[in-house]
């Protein structure tokens, strides 16, 4: 049987993000998560920092560790692509527990990422496991906790760790 991904409520995911206590979402804005975005906003116990690239999110994020905060980096996979570069500076070789949520805009839901016809999403997870990158898909409702374990991975290990939003936030 096939798993087909189901949207996620933005409610849902901003509440997993505050109980990670999440502090600021540094985001280039995704379409893939606009409901999140908006409910973001309009939290107030939320700081939503909005970047111009996700290198620049990359950077603002390991500040913003540095200063004793806990952010969140919302992308969607194309930007992934574009942040390699300081992803792997800061993340990898600084050590910097930068969780990454990263849209995967116009998947099939009825395809596993690696199995999209697109290939921004089909080699998404490749790229993460060539980065060494730990990734969990939110498919769906009930993988929202893996919001908070990947916040207690990306500090365990000292390193990023991506959540890949599987459907679009309602």
């Amino acid at each position: 049987m096939t798993m087909i991904a189901q949207s996620v409520a933005a409610t849902e995911l901003l509440e997993a993000l505050l109980d990670a206590g999440v502090q600021d979402v540094v985001a280039v804005p995704d379409t893939h998560q606009r409901t999140l975005i908006a409910s973001i906003e309009a939290d107030p116990s939320m700081r939503f920092i909005q970047a111009t690239t996700e290198d620049e999110g990359t950077a603002i994020c390991a500040g913003l560790i540095v200063g004793g905060r806990r952010p969140i980096l919302q992308i969607q996979h194309a930007g992934l692509y574009a942040c390699v570069n300081n992803l792997r500076g800061l993340g990898i070789d600084g050590a910097f527990p930068i969780v990454l949520m990263v849209g995967l805009l116009s998947r099939d839901r009825a395809k596993a990422p690696q199995a999209d016809f697109g290939s921004m999403v089909r080699l998404a997870e490749p790229l993460l496991d060539a980065l060494e990158i730990p990734h969990h898909l939110i498919d769906g409702p009930a993988d929202v906790g893996q919001i908070g374990a990947a916040y207690r991975e990306a500090e365990q290990r000292g390193g990023p760790v991506a959540l890949l939003i599987g459907a679009e936030t309602v």
